[in-house]
């Protein structure tokens, strides 16, 4: 091709019906260096856009609150021929974001989704406020909500976040002082998605789509609108356990949407999504892409423009044809602030429509050497850590006694009993109205069960409180916060006693190559039980010494149970408790554990007298083996965070892959 003129239009009917795999052999040869990913030659020569109205998209997603640096092995990413960077921290982000944007009059920086619900110390025990703060500063427009967006409530997204309104106490769960001096506000943007709707309704949690519009000759206005997309199944992972809401059918949604804007005349559609897929290692290249926002992309309108992804927390820069042939940009900018997307668009001031070939999409790495950190920025990521160092070291309790995760006999631990009892006062608790992604009663919980050494997945104890003399047994805020919790909330259900005594006979498997594990359970200060670990399979715990409250166990009878929405999903093996009724989201592990102490004044070590064995030889053998989970780790060598532990690690249907976030 040497001239725009000598191309026949993209979308004129001749050229949409090439085949898929011509399209994708020249698509093929324009991602294969590593460059920025190009629609067509025409789009590398910018003498062939003359008349027509430029316009830059500007994306981030998956920050996760990760506002000072990316961590561990993440904040090295590899690209253009191999070329390694450092990347990480919005402070450089922010000053990457100023260069590129500056003088573009048409410029849209989004995201799709996973900013907040901050894994980060510093974001995370601020009700993830301080990302909202750096997100205002670098001017992001709007974004879509991505699944951890969900993780407290659909309220939190739309009444604190965006509206500011405090909820449950003021400076202490949410709206910290901020960097101005100021409590928090909320967002200067708003959030969007199209496929996450009310149960009772039907009704859309957030608006589904939003229409910007650029400027063109003679001030024209020219609308762009953009569709947003949330994960299947949001509401039932384990980090945002939502019985309110329900996820809809991405493809149908997203071309229903598309249709519905193209016949109100706007011909530019943008689809922001947080689902995505994996195409290779190069963050500026894409090879053998597969995953749902690969399958999607395959089959989505022709009229939609571009695809963002997000959600897999992967690299990918690359032009993929539409269901006629042609393409468009499809790129997905990894997570923790690595990578700034930035798609140039030309619009045909006429119709609005996206000349599609002289697209050209780039995956720029947010680079932390050859330029200066942007100094307001900077300044706002220290003050946060200046406000985390002083809540990390603050004194929220006192303990008589060291609370350890080393076990008894019975695989019975003080720091086992210690989280179940959390667990029975957590899945007890009031919950604030705006905690509103709830569908039955909040039923106060009869007793607890928490997984402390499952066989598979992790467990919700990360670590010991051990009794400081020096300090009079106070314990301090990070203690507790970094004791206890991956993100996940405290979820009561009716179950059966049935259930219950299967549950507890699932706490023994046989491990490949033969032999038994033991993956024994917590259980709350009201419960009293004993097994024979000699006797068969089904057999080792007679329902008849199981006690609760003092009261025999009822096979049919129905029970009040509290215990993690990891364990529920069958995310930790324990699939008697899979099947339950009316359950009700408490708060999630981090806040809820804390506050348990807050309330508690004094922890006391209770005797291990919960769980009795009935046997006799050598018990060790006879027991099991109980292997405590193992929590992967980066290519560096440091821990992966808790969060992305739980879930890289968590039973899934048939093995199938699954995101890291």
């Amino acid at each position: 091709m040497t001239s725009l003129e000598a191309v026949k239009p993209w979308n004129d009917v001749r050229a949409g019906r090439r085949s898929f795999l011509t399209a994708m052999g020249a698509v093929g040869a324009s991602i294969a260096t590593g460059v920025p990913a190009y629609a067509s030659d025409d789009a590398r020569d910018v003498t062939k856009a003359d008349g027509y109205v430029d316009v830059q998209l500007v994306n981030i997603t998956d920050l996760h609150g990760y506002l000072a640096a990316a961590p561990g092995s993440n904040a090295t990413i590899h690209g253009n021929g191999g070329q390694t960077y450092t990347v990480g921290g919005v402070a450089y982000m922010a000053a990457h974001l100023k260069e590129l944007r500056d003088g573009r009059t048409n410029s849209i920086f989004f995201s799709p989704g996973d900013n907040f619900s901050g894994w980060e110390f510093d974001t995370a025990v601020f009700a993830d406020e301080p990302t909202i703060e750096a997100l205002n500063l670098m001017g992001l427009d709007f974004s879509t909500a991505g699944n951890h967006e969900f993780d407290k409530s659909p309220a939190m997204i739309t009444r604190h976040m965006e509206q500011g309104i405090p909820f449950p106490v003021v400076g202490q769960d949410t709206s910290f002082i901020d960097s101005t001096g100021h409590r928090f506000r909320g967002a200067d943007f708003l959030y969007y998605t199209g496929n996450v709707e009310w149960r009772r309704d039907g009704a859309d949690v957030l608006p589904a789509y939003n229409i910007r519009h650029v400027t063109g000759p003679g001030g024209k206005k020219i609308p762009i609108a953009f569709i947003h997309l949330t994960a299947i199944g949001t509401e039932v992972s384990s980090t945002a356990y939502l019985p309110a809401v329900k996820t809809r059918d991405e493809i149908r949604t997203v071309n229903r949407l598309a249709a519905m804007l193209k016949k109100r005349g706007i011909n530019a559609i943008v689809l922001s999504m947080h689902d995505g897929a994996v195409a290779g290692a190069d963050f500026n290249a894409g090879r053998n892409p597969s995953g749902p926002a690969y399958e999607l992309a395959l089959h989505a309108s022709p009229d939609i423009d571009v695809i963002v992804t997000g959600h897999w927390h992967t690299r990918f820069n690359m032009m993929l044809p539409d269901p006629n042939g042609v393409p468009r940009p499809f790129v997905e900018a990894g997570c923790y602030g690595q990578l700034i997307n930035e798609i140039n668009l030309k619009l045909d001031p006429r119709t609005g429509k996206v000349v599609r070939e002289l697209t050209v999409s780039t995956n720029h790495p947010n680079t932390r050497t050859g330029i200066a950190p942007d100094p307001e920025m900077q300044q706002v990521v220290s003050y946060w850590n200046v406000q985390a160092t002083a809540r990390a070291n603050s004194t929220i309790g006192r303990q008589s006694g060291s609370f350890l995760r080393a076990r008894n006999a019975a695989g019975e631990s003080t720091m086992g009993d210690l989280v179940a009892d959390w667990a029975l006062w957590a899945g007890s608790q009031p919950t604030d109205k705006n905690f509103n992604g709830n569908r039955y009663p909040n039923v106060p919980a009869q007793l607890a069960m928490v997984a402390i050494a499952p066989t598979i997945g992790q467990t919700v104890i990360a670590g010991d409180l051990v009794y400081n003399a020096a300090t009079n047994g106070a314990v301090q805020f990070v203690h507790a916060w970094r004791g206890v919790g991956f993100g996940d909330p405290v979820v009561s259900v009716w179950v059966t006693g049935q259930q219950i005594h299967d549950a507890l006979e699932q706490q023994w498997t046989t491990k490949e190559g033969g032999g038994m594990q033991y993956a024994p359970f917590a259980v709350s200060k009201n419960v009293r039980y004993s097994f024979n670990s000699v006797a068969g399979v089904g057999y080792r715990v007679d329902p008849y010494d199981v006690y609760i409250d003092g009261k025999r166990l009822g096979l049919k009878k129905r029970y009040r149970l509290a215990t993690l929405a990891y364990t529920l999903l069958g995310a930790d093996g324990y699939p008697a408790l899979t099947e339950f009724e009316e359950p009700f989201t408490h708060q999630r592990d981090f806040e809820s554990f804390v506050n348990f102490v807050r309330q508690a004044g004094t922890l006391v070590p209770a005797p291990a007298n919960r769980v009795s064995v009935m046997s006799s030889g050598e018990l060790e053998s006879e027991l099991g083996e109980i292997v405590d989970p193992v929590e992967p780790i980066l290519s560096d060598g440091t821990p992966m965070p808790r969060p992305e532990a739980a879930i890289v690690t968590a039973a899934r249907p048939d093995d199938q892959p699954y995101p890291p976030c």
